[in-house]
């Protein structure tokens, strides 16, 4: 089973607790697949350690590699861990509370204590210049030169490395926002700098604000990590560009991510749901839930009509996965969750409550029974000793787990405090993460408007397949798919991801047939930018480029996304667009109001190079000689309170066709598949393993 590619390229996925690889050759046809503990002192040392053991056992020549793509979680864990330094803010006089005060909706509308987002940079690194800007691009008051080098001076004696500048309504005109970087440009070049109307060129304020500082706080940390490994490769011998996996689902240059690393902050997990969508289509499934589950976190995606959807409302750092509970970032992203809930989420008792995650163990310490210093049971830990991973063939043997170290810390930190059994309490350390996970699952499809019945799930990642069965009955689905390669699954992604772009503009206007032509010329402008963009990128293939827009009813404060076509920009396209406008809102809130007045608000394009698709090989026949199965070992049943014997089955060896019934263990070298009591298994001809659920009694411990 290989996946061919008509380009010799490499794929590189950092998580928080592994970091993965993929090699694929164009002339053997041959995936190369691998996983290296993550360096969270300095991803690029655990990245280049296993490309120099790869290149060295495959004897690959990095000359004759014509592509890296890399994604990671580095930008992210810098916003989360609050590492960045002498970061400022620049904003017009009157607006230097905007991220303190953020936005008066609550999330929590019964929590009388509730919390807002607390900003990336406090109050006093934030500083005014006079200036005002209406809504329409109008120069209500000119920026003072003089002034605006006074306040950029004392910036930097104040030590700044980073500026960020946001000023009134400059998405309609960003002049004086020009002004400003010209003069840091000129006088202070070495001085990173952000501005709204480059970033995030939209409407409200708070959010736009909050996007720029983000962008701000990560370039300096971003350009130096991206620097450093472009420098390893090219000391190795690789000398073209290195692409950036984006949170929209496309890949970018490096140099271009250097300038605008926000797009990197769901860089990994992007590129999963990406693939999951490429399933979708082969397998022709529409309608997917895209689960994966690493060692840090799980990240769950609709995939609705064979496409991820792309917001514009991301946030980090949510709380009780909320709306609105965390820091708005407004950049183009697959619309998913991400939770802290991975093979190296901590299980601990507080109040005598067992709670799992969202710390994680991380690669350092790591798990108990990685043996490499961690001090707590966590869901690898469980999952040990359930008997659900084999603790000789864990990243196919190139790492032995310590099931003793594991039940002793679930004895001594869990199952006493609570009075359980080590197993009855590592079904209750897998039963909580599987519970939390659920719950993010249902937020994306029930509390957007899906059925998750009418979903099929694909799980994937280091420890998906050992939890997707559990995820998938507790919100009603019937159908598991487990892909190839699961337990490295993101990673390739990435080489299945066209380059793509995504470009905005607010123009506040209602909705009739005289603005039709205001429409053609912005969005012209737009794919003006869209084919400068891939251009400068190298993309290779045929551009693509699909118009949409953020309408709503007159009066209203929030948008939906409505895709624009050719015919929707003409005298009769009005009528067009408010028709799709009330079909969508209606599937949405489930009514309309035909009377209202209509509003575009904001104009979208996105650009996209579509390259040769990838092809996959058809599973392989029934084997002569040894079959797939390698022997028996027990699991813990919670319907039948105990452990039963099932036979274990070697992924590498399984053929099309091939069929079993529950309980069983498929194994492969990065990841687990656990098929419970009664569910069946049928491997199709991709070598993806089809899994058909079964309700059962409702467990327990």
């Amino acid at each position: 089973m290989v996946w061919r590619w008509t380009l010799k390229r490499i794929a590189v996925d950092v998580g928080g607790t592994f970091t993965d690889f993929t090699i694929q050759d164009e002339l053997s046809g041959e995936l190369l697949i691998a996983k290296q503990l993550t360096t969270p002192e300095d991803p690029s040392i655990g990245v280049m350690k296993e490309i120099d053991r790869l290149v060295k056992e495959q004897k690959i020549d990095l000359k004759e590699v014509s592509q890296v793509i890399h994604g990671t979680t580095f930008p992210s864990n810098l916003i989360i861990e609050r590492k960045g330094k002498n970061i400022f803010l620049i904003t017009t006089k009157g607006f230097k509370d905007v991220l303190e005060i953020a936005r008066i909706k609550r999330y929590d509308l019964y929590d009388l204590f509730i919390d807002k987002p607390v900003p990336l940079i406090p109050r006093r690194l934030i500083h005014e210049v006079t200036e005002r800007m209406a809504y329409d691009g109008t120069v209500l008051i000119p920026l003072g030169e003089n002034e605006a080098r006074g306040v950029i001076s004392e910036l930097v004696n104040l030590g700044a490395e980073s500026i960020a500048i946001c000023l009134l309504h400059s998405y309609a005109n960003s002049i004086h926002e020009r002004m400003l970087k010209k003069i840091i440009e000129d006088e202070f070049p070495g001085i990173y700098v952000s501005l709204s109307s480059e970033v995030s060129a939209n409407h409200k304020e708070y959010e736009r604000t909050s996007t720029t500082v983000a962008n701000a706080y990560l370039m300096k940390g971003v350009a130096h990590y991206i620097k450093n490994l472009k420098e390893q490769f090219e000391k190795r011998g690789f000398d073209k560009t290195v692409y950036i996996m984006q949170s929209n689902g496309g890949i970018a240059a490096s140099v271009t991510m250097e300038k605008f690393p926000v797009h990197m902050v769901e860089s990994g997990p992007a590129a999963g749901a990406q693939l999951s969508a490429s399933f979708g289509k082969t397998l022709h499934m529409e309608n997917l839930l895209s689960f994966e589950m690493g060692g840090t976190t799980a990240k769950i995606c609709p995939i609705v009509k064979g496409e991820p959807k792309i917001t514009d409302e991301f946030e980090i750092e949510k709380i009780k996965l909320r709306s609105g509970s965390g820091l708005p970032i407004n950049i183009p992203a697959i619309d998913m969750i991400e939770i802290g809930a991975g093979g190296g989420s901590i299980a601990r008792v507080d109040m005598g409550l067992l709670i799992v995650g969202p710390d994680s163990a991380g690669a350092m310490p790591g798990p108990m029974c990685y043996g490499t210093g961690g001090l707590e049971p966590t869901v690898t830990d469980a999952n040990l000793a359930l008997g659900y991973l084999n603790p000789d063939f864990f990243a196919g043997g190139e790492m032995k787990l310590d099931l003793e170290a594991s039940e002793a810390g679930i004895r001594n930190k869990i199952a006493r405090p609570l009075g359980y059994s080590v197993e009855q309490a590592a079904w209750g350390i897998y039963e909580v993460v599987t519970a939390n996970m659920a719950r993010a699952t249902r937020v994306m499809t029930i509390e957007r408007g899906y059925d998750p019945r009418n979903f099929v799930l694909i799980a994937f990642g280091g420890a998906g397949p050992m939890h997707g069965a559990r995820v998938a009955k507790a919100v009603g689905i019937k159908k598991l798919v487990i892909p190839i390669f699961a337990g490295v699954a993101s990673a390739l992604g990435m080489l299945i991801t066209d380059p793509k772009f995504h470009f905005s503009r607010t123009y506040i206007t209602k909705l009739n047939r005289n603005i039709m032509s205001k429409m053609k010329e912005i969005y012209q402008d737009l794919e003006g930018l869209g084919l400068e963009n891939l251009n400068r990128c190298g993309a290779v293939g045929t551009f693509r480029f699909f118009k949409s827009c953020d309408m709503r009813y007159f009066g209203q404060g929030h948008e939906i996304n409505i895709p624009v076509l050719e015919e929707d920009i003409s005298p009769s396209g009005a009528e067009m667009l408010k028709t799709k406008f009330n079909e969508e809102y209606r599937r949405n809130y489930g009514y309309v109001d035909e009377r209202a007045e209509l509003e575009i608000v904001t104009f979208k394009l996105t650009a996209v190079c579509l390259r040769p698709k990838v092809e996959l090989k058809m599973g392989s026949d029934k084997p002569k000689g040894t079959g797939p199965k390698k022997g028996e070992r027990k699991i813990y049943i919670p319907e039948e309170r105990g452990f039963q014997a099932c036979p274990v089955y070697d992924r590498d060896k399984l053929y099309q066709g091939f069929e079993a019934t529950g309980p069983a263990v498929v194994e492969e070298r990065t990841s687990s598949t656990i098929i419970f009591p009664g569910d069946s298994l049928e491997v199709d001809g991709l070598g993806n393993l089809m899994i058909t659920l079964h309700e059962r009694e409702k467990s327990g411990i």
